[in-house]
């Protein structure tokens, strides 16, 4: 009886999940994966254990300051905005998701183990209760509050 590729096919769940979730990150992310490893490309498994995270959040943080690179921020409007209560409660939740997805990074890097349940319950949240998949690394970050991980 032939053995059954355990990784491939936990991708193959994960894409199905990523597709039926209407998650096109997941699903891109995990054939992207699949097809490193049928080319046998093996090799750049470790570097995308070591590196992945941190050049997809260098990514991500490109994406955010693209608008003042571009210049299509106005800046007079930004800089007026923070006086408002509702811009000053904005910087007080973007500097708790911060701290909680600098924790997120570091779960996920000492138990990789918790990275499918938190891919999961990401994916069923976009699939059940029309989320945004954005969600894995301050579910982590949660998760490290609640488990008391440093």
């Amino acid at each position: 009886m032939p053995s059954v590729d355990l990784p491939s096919a936990a991708l193959l769940v994960l894409a199905a999940l990523g597709i039926l979730g209407n998650n096109s990150t997941v699903a891109i992310a995990v054939v992207a994966l699949l097809l490193l490893r049928v080319t046998k490309l093996h090799q750049v498994f470790p570097w995308l254990e070591n590196y992945g995270l941190t050049a997809g959040v260098v990514i991500l943080t490109i994406g955010i300051l693209a608008p003042i690179a571009s210049g299509s921020l106005d800046h007079r409007a930004a800089v007026a905005s923070l006086l408002r209560w509702q811009s000053l409660a904005a910087v007080a939740v973007g500097l708790l998701v911060a701290y909680l997805g600098g924790r997120g990074v570091t779960l996920m890097s000492q138990q990789p183990a918790v990275v499918t349940g938190l891919l999961l319950g990401t994916i069923l949240g976009v699939a059940l209760f029309r989320g945004v998949p954005v969600g894995p690394l301050i579910a982590a970050g949660i998760l490290s509050v609640l488990l008391g991980a440093k």
